[in-house]
């Protein structure tokens, strides 16, 4: 199926690896142009490189720190320069540290805070006067399973993560009449590092091996499998194009069918 991303400048946050590299991926599959970035200057060159290599498309790499708003606004600039225009944003960050609430400081949720929200409030800010003159675009953030089942050991990420969700839902009704259209994207139980810390602070929890809670993990997934970073990567492809012109204020979960949620 063609999307219709080609030559659309993509923008993908936490883009190195993972699933920000997955829905970059996918979208430099269907011919669109990439900005991407994350902390590491080296790991996100080579993430473009790689892009350009593989896919034929043109693609940078920029260091940005999801926490530092100067950070976020100078990716946005640079992008503006090398292409001139964004067509789509997708919202991405590190998840804040595992763990339960005696184990948290005032420290460690502004941190969450500052990583998970103000990133996302920042990046969506950044994008918005360029997609509002061409009264188009479309913004994707990456949040968790969590705002809809709470995972017992990250107690962080389930509080600021629902706060995205709010942010985007409210954003879906401002921004429609500009011809900007703004979604969730939930990863279930995606064979990335994230997921990997996450059987390792489960194990701990447990008292169980890793190997045992990424089994367990595994198969508590209908497929009986984690997902891949391509698999979520083509949904998150499929949320920023025109394919899904009419979807909006919208939460989409590839998880495989884990969530026993009815909405």
């Amino acid at each position: 199926m063609d999307l219709g991303l080609k030559n659309k400048v993509i923008m993908v946050a936490a883009a190195s690896r993972g699933l920000g590299l997955g829905i970059a991926r996918a979208a430099a599959a269907d011919g669109a142009l990439l900005s991407i970035a994350s902390r590491t200057r080296d790991d996100i060159e080579q993430a473009a490189a790689d892009l350009r290599a593989d896919f034929g498309v043109k693609a940078i790499g920029c260091v940005m720190n999801a926490s530092d708003p100067l950070s976020i606004a100078t990716w946005t600039r640079s992008t503006l320069v090398e292409f001139g225009r964004i067509d789509g944003l997708v919202v991405n960050a590190g998840g804040p540290p595992s763990g339960k609430f005696d184990d948290f400081e005032d420290s460690d949720w502004e941190d969450a805070f500052q990583l998970t929200l103000m990133s996302a409030v920042r990046m969506i800010r950044n994008v918005l006067p360029t997609m509002q003159t061409q009264k188009s675009g479309s913004i994707v953030t990456i949040t968790s399973s969590s705002i809809k089942e709470p995972i017992d050991v990250l107690l962080l990420s389930n509080v600021l993560r629902s706060g995205v969700v709010s942010l985007v839902k409210s954003l879906s009704f401002d921004l429609a009449a500009d011809g900007i259209r703004i979604n969730n994207l939930v990863p279930g139980s995606i064979d990335t590092d994230r997921i990997r810390q996450v059987d390792e602070a489960r194990a701990a929890n447990l008292g169980v091996s890793p190997e045992k809670a990424r089994a367990d993990g595994q198969a508590s997934t209908p497929p009986g499998r984690y997902g891949t970073t391509d698999e979520f990567g083509r949904a998150g492809a499929f949320l920023l194009s025109d394919a899904a012109s009419y979807i909006n204020g919208a939460t989409l979960f590839v998880d495989g069918g884990k969530s026993r949620t009815v909405w």
